[in-house]
C-alpha cells in the first residue's frame, strides 16, 4: 500500500480491494529491496496467453526511480512466456513515459483504436 500511494492513479485503493486484485491477476512482478524489507517496484499482467496480455501497475517507489528498476520489471514481464507468446501485449501509460515504454517495442501508432473507459458509479462503490 505504501508503493501505491506514491502513484496518484493508485492513492485511493484500499487495502481489500488490492488484496482481491492481486488473488486475480494472472502475473505478478515485484521487486522488494531485501535491506529495507520493501517492496520497491511492482507490476501484474492479464492474459489469456493466447492473443492478448495487459500490462498494468508498473510502479517504482519514488526514491528508486531513474536506477533500471522500471526497466527490469519490463524485461521480466515481456521474458515471461506467458507473456512473451501472445500476439498483443498492451499497456496505458501517460504521455511522460511513451519514450520509456518505446524503449520495449511498444508503439502509440495502433491504427484507429482508442481508449474508451466506463467508471463504476461512486455511489455504488461506497
Amino acid at each position: 500500500m505504501d508503493l501505491y500511494a506514491q502513484a496518484w492513479w493508485a492513492r485511493e485503493r484500499e487495502v481489500a480491494g488490492v488484496a482481491a486484485m492481486l488473488e486475480r491477476s494472472d502475473l505478478l512482478f515485484a521487486l522488494v529491496d531485501r535491506n529495507a524489507d520493501r517492496l520497491v517496484g511492482f507490476a501484474r499482467v492479464l492474459t489469456d496467453g493466447v492473443y492478448l496480455a495487459v500490462v498494468l501497475d508498473v510502479v517504482v517507489a519514488d526514491d528508486c526511480r531513474n536506477n533500471g528498476l522500471g526497466g527490469s520489471l519490463m524485461e521480466a514481464i515481456l521474458g515471461h512466456p506467458q507473456v512473451s507468446r501472445v500476439r498483443s501485449i498492451e499497456l496505458v501509460c501517460q504521455p511522460d513515459l511513451i519514450a520509456f515504454y518505446r524503449r520495449f517495442g511498444f508503439t502509440d501508432q495502433v491504427g484507429h483504436s482508442r481508449l474508451l473507459r466506463k467508471s463504476a458509479d461512486p455511489i455504488l462503490m461506497s
